[in-house]
């Protein structure tokens, strides 16, 4: 074990998410276990975050960056957030303590200016940026060369790299050959601790997921790539309608693809002639609900409201921005999980509904391949309507025994390979071996780099949308 180590964690948004449960639950493990740990962050809005980010349990640190939008005219915003995460790297390498280490994730763009703070930078990637960038078009390509440039030369700079999956350490190979060094895989955690919590029964935001039917329950944020129109496609080939789709994610008022494709989905959920309802977030203002789809209700304010009849006529129910509490409680008491991601480098969902005794349904592709024992925790798919509504029907078929044997199945494995505990462990290892080599490269090469493949990147991006 190292001796007590002073570590900052620097994230883009402290939001609710994969990313964002990881790095969470990483800041708890090292806390736990002596280490100073402080969290700086772009963005952190209270309302919009995991509990311990807001409860003082973590010390969370908010670069303000006022000066840089987070797009020019809806466009520019990677140039906007590189930019940002600029910003944030200042705030780090000028703070007045001395860190020992640097837990960098998603954004490698400051990693070259937190050279200033003298400390060791661990980068974790939770999957390259530039395989997730769109390049339908010319201007797109020409656009986004430097920043993929920038992603590479900057991941290289960190002293140690790691990944979270088997599947995303071979991605990475392929994606950066100039890189010439293989990262670690260091699979995520679950702080189980805090799935051992039951609901809070008499909490309002409950009355609106009460219901005499069985759950089948999504949960993903409500992008594109998370392909959760899937879900609803083989939810409407069911053939049994006791049954009611729970499709809960994150949602952020300042993510334009969030609000677009919640009302995407609730149409194509109409086009199936399924019947929906959107509960709007708890504490939503009325400029948010004014982002949400036509007809979204409010949380009841009472647990006697009629929100139980009101389910029982609906097929597809949308929960933005859901609450932990909401999160315990569909998980105690969902039939099963579908996960529809292709390719997903990971994949917390499945974890925690394997440790919740939950069966999950994903497709047999990523890092659901690595996590899922197929046929004994849930099943493996392939990404299409007909194998996910047969490996859904199969589950709700099952009598009581043999799903309870597969939920116990699942969170075996989870507590076996994924325990805050264990991760840890293997994560102050990594530390330990990073600590005993020199930090890496020069600050003043890095600062200079990068300020090159910015300007470099503004200029690509004027030339393109010229042409």
């Amino acid at each position: 074990m190292v001796g007590r180590l002073n570590i900052a964690f620097v994230h883009p948004n402290l939001g609710i998410g994969g990313a964002e449960r990881l790095v969470v639950d990483t800041a708890l493990c090292l806390q736990q276990r002596g280490h100073r740990v402080v969290l700086y962050t772009m963005h952190h809005d209270p309302s919009h975050c995991f509990e311990e980010t807001r409860d003082g349990t973590l010390e969370v640190r908010v670069c303000r960056t006022w000066l840089v939008p987070q797009s020019v005219g809806g466009r520019l915003h990677i140039l906007c957030t590189i930019l940002q995460s600029l910003a944030l790297a200042r705030s780090v390498a000028t703070a007045r303590e001395q860190f020992d280490v640097l837990f960098v994730d998603q954004l490698s763009a400051p990693i070259p200016l937190l050279k200033h703070a003298h400390a060791h930078i661990l980068f974790y990637c939770h999957f390259p940026d530039y395989l997730l960038a769109r390049r339908d078009a010319l201007w797109r390509r020409l656009y986004r060369a430097p920043f993929d440039l920038l992603e590479e030369l900057t991941t290289a700079e960190a002293d140690e790299i790691a990944v979270n999956s088997r599947f995303t350490q071979e991605t990475f190979r392929r994606a950066f050959p100039r890189i010439g060094r293989v990262p670690r895989v260091l699979m995520p955690a679950l702080n189980l601790h805090a799935y051992d919590r039951p609901p809070e029964a008499d909490d309002p935001a409950l009355a609106v997921l009460r219901t005499d039917k069985r759950l089948v329950l999504s949960i993903n944020r409500f992008e594109r790539k998370k392909d959760i129109a899937l879900a609803i496609d083989a939810f409407a080939a069911l053939a049994d309608r006791r049954v009611c789709l729970v499709v809960a994610g994150g949602w952020d008022v300042h993510v334009a693809e969030n609000i677009e494709y919640l009302k995407e989905l609730e149409a194509h959920a109409h086009g199936l002639r399924l019947r929906t309802r959107t509960v709007a977030p708890r504490g939503a203002t009325a400029a948010a609900l004014a982002l949400l789809p036509a007809g979204a209700v409010r949380t009841p304010t009472f647990p006697e409201d009629d929100a139980r009849d009101q389910l029982e006529s609906t097929d597809v129910l949308f929960l933005p921005s859901f609450s932990e509490n909401q999160r315990a409680f569909l998980f105690s008491v969902a039939r099963c999980v579908v996960y529809t991601p292709t390719n997903e480098h990971l994949g917390i969902v499945p974890l925690e509904s394997m440790y919740m005794r939950v069966p999950v349904v994903a497709v047999n592709a990523g890092g659901p391949r690595e996590t899922i024992p197929h046929a004994k925790a849930g099943y493996l798919c392939e990404p299409t309507t007909d194998d996910f509504s047969k490996a859904i029907q199969r589950i709700l078929a099952d009598d009581d025994d043999k799903w309870a044997a597969m939920g116990a199945a699942g969170r075996e494995r989870v507590q076996r390979d994924f325990s805050l505990d264990a991760y840890a462990v293997r994560l102050e290892h990594v530390i330990g071996e990073m600590l005993q080599r020199p930090t890496s490269a020069s600050a003043v090469f890095g600062a200079l780099m990068t300020l090159f493949i910015v300007c470099a990147a503004s200029i690509a991006f004027v030339l393109a949308y010229r042409l």
